[in-house]
């Protein structure tokens, strides 16, 4: 996911200036685009405070879920809300008796989307060098999904089952079911927004035809137009229809899932969203995949290579798809060690997890991904 901006507010002298040499370090370390050296391919791992290894089937406690401007990056490590500046782990400041989070997503502008996990969840956004993070009010977090622009819009959901937007730390608006939605359908979960202002999410419909009796029930993609539009119901999958993130040009990303067979089928919608999802197909060496994120604006999609629990053949495996051709596989740190994939940026890097020799599960980014990705014999 990819996105945000920054929020102008009052901070105590010592703060602000905190904040300030933080991000100016930033900018120091990224200088202007052209100047930015020649992009050499290699994993970089990043400081981790975790100690366990990749689960299959689960999230990981240590991934790299959005790519901000130069060399920082955010997600979560030891199953905590984390960001790096290069391969520099920096902890966000919340009560040491804060139950599991992460940060989700991070703009342009350094402004970081995250949430707090359990009963008492919640959502915040953060800027490098700020004292406490800031609450989200009414957030009720309940998943691994929310997003941020780089006009520093945030989207998720609340338990209640409706899509929200927050701005500057305030509630604007409510992302509500497509208005030919069956009875009961809720909001499962928002999971991206682009600079336009466009929201991605999936609705779940679960109800009985009151004429035939057929029970229906499952997952299908919304679009929420830029601008406050009604929302659109996107062709589904067949099976459930999970959407993950959408590029400036509104490409959709995301997976169709077959139940707890765990039959994950890349799948990609295009604009202007009146047909099906296409299906650029599997890494040839695992029969399931997902994509989990696109790049802005260079079609560069990533995810995991999957089989199912019951039936590892091979780990999984970190993919990209450059948005023509075959599905093609990223290096792993280590032989016959698993990786995932979670992001992507315009400058080539990818982020996500792989496992080190010792079968340790380590963040890590890849860097100028496309010239390491390659189609496995």
């Amino acid at each position: 996911m990819n996105s945000t901006r920054t929020r102008t507010r009052t901070r105590r002298t010592v703060a602000a200036a905190t904040a300030a040499l933080a991000l100016a370090g930033l900018a120091t370390a990224a200088g202007p685009a052209a100047a930015a050296p020649a992009c050499t391919p290699r994993i970089q791992v990043l400081g981790s405070i975790g100690s366990g290894g990749y689960q299959v089937g689960n999230p990981q406690a240590e991934m790299v879920l959005g790519l901000g401007t130069g060399n920082l990056s955010v997600g979560r490590s030891g199953g905590r809300p984390v960001y790096w500046t290069g391969t520099r782990l920096h902890k966000v400041p919340l009560p040491e008796a804060t139950p599991a989070g992460a940060l989700l997503a991070v703009n342009k502008g350094g402004l970081m989307v995250g949430a707090v996990y359990g009963a008492e969840g919640y959502l915040f956004t953060y800027r490098a060098g700020d004292a406490a993070v800031t609450r989200l009010p009414g957030s009720d977090f309940v998943s691994d999904d929310a997003d941020v622009n780089d006009a520093g819009y945030v989207v998720s959901r609340d338990r209640s089952g409706l899509g929200v937007v927050w701005k500057d730390g305030r509630k604007v608006r409510d992302l509500t079911v497509p208005a030919d939605a069956a009875p009961g359908t809720r909001i499962d979960l928002v999971t991206g927004i682009n600079g336009k202002g466009d929201v991605l999410g999936m609705a779940r419909e679960d109800y009985e035809v009151p004429e035939t009796g057929e029970h229906r029930e499952g997952t299908y993609p919304v679009l929420w137009p830029a601008g406050g539009g009604p929302a659109r119901a996107l062709a589904p999958t067949g099976h459930d229809s999970y959407v993950q993130d959408l590029d400036e040009s509104g490409r959709i990303v995301g997976y169709d899932w077959l139940g707890m067979a765990y039959r994950f089928t890349p799948a990609v919608w295009t604009p202007p969203h009146t047909g099906p999802a296409s299906f650029p197909g599997t890494l040839g060496t695992h029969p399931y995949g997902t994509f989990e994120a696109i790049s802005p604006t260079t079609n560069v999609s990533v995810g995991t290579a999957k089989f199912h629990p019951d039936e590892q053949t091979l780990p999984d495996q970190a993919q990209l798809w450059p948005g023509t051709g075959p599905v093609l596989a990223l290096p792993r740190l280590a032989a016959n060690q698993a990786s995932a994939a979670a992001s992507a940026a315009d400058d080539g890097r990818v982020g996500g997890a792989a496992a080190n020799a010792a079968g340790t599960l380590k963040p890590v980014i890849w860097t100028c991904a496309a010239k390491q990705a390659y189609e496995p014999t």
